[in-house]
């Protein structure tokens, strides 16, 4: 009898792990997309887009390009947004209908750092920047070094760096948990 009921709780167990697995690929792939999409747009795109155009047009080359990769971290954000609520609600389900994944708090907490992160570069930074690079007729960086816009335009673009740079950490941290697991 008691066997019988050890089998059922562990056939059960099987039966809850095995429904599960398609929210974890799911959750998985939500997190290699948008840490994949911030790599190569950060360590491919960006330099490959700057270093062409630049050399196709020293005198307009820099603008052009700094459009293109402003256009392609647009995307990048949005697939990060859609990411980022995919891996929660994925997270949340796992959570209700268990089993429970491990540090749900901090994963949870650590995702929606991310997310504020990619939400203000996108929202406010990548706007301020455009607007700096509008009110000048060339490149920003041939403005005097002490130019307020430049001051600011490298200020900036420094903060969304460092912004994308963290939220790349979280990212690999969150996937170290995924292969703890």
């Amino acid at each position: 009898m008691e066997r019988d009921a050890a089998n059922r709780l562990t056939r059960a167990g099987v039966s809850i792990i095995l429904r599960m697995r398609p929210l974890r690929y799911l959750y998985v792939l939500a997190l290699v997309l948008w840490l994949g999409g911030m790599a190569v747009a950060g360590l491919v795109v960006a330099p490959i887009t700057f270093g062409v155009l630049q050399a196709w047009d020293p005198a307009t080359g820099r603008i052009l390009a700094g459009q293109v990769f402003g256009a392609v971290l647009q995307r990048v954000y949005l697939i990060g947004y859609i990411a980022a609520v995919v891996m929660f609600v994925v997270l949340t389900v796992q959570r209700v209908l268990g089993p429970r994944p491990n540090a749900y708090g901090i994963r949870a907490g650590l995702l929606g750092l991310m997310l504020g992160l990619i939400v203000y570069s996108g929202l406010w930074l990548s706007p301020r920047i455009d607007h700096l690079q509008a009110q000048v007729t060339g490149p920003i960086n041939l403005l005097a070094v002490e130019d307020p816009r430049r001051v600011e335009f490298d200020g900036l673009h420094s903060l969304s760096t460092a912004l994308t740079m963290a939220a790349i950490a979280g990212g690999l941290v969150l996937l170290a948990w995924e292969t703890r697991e």
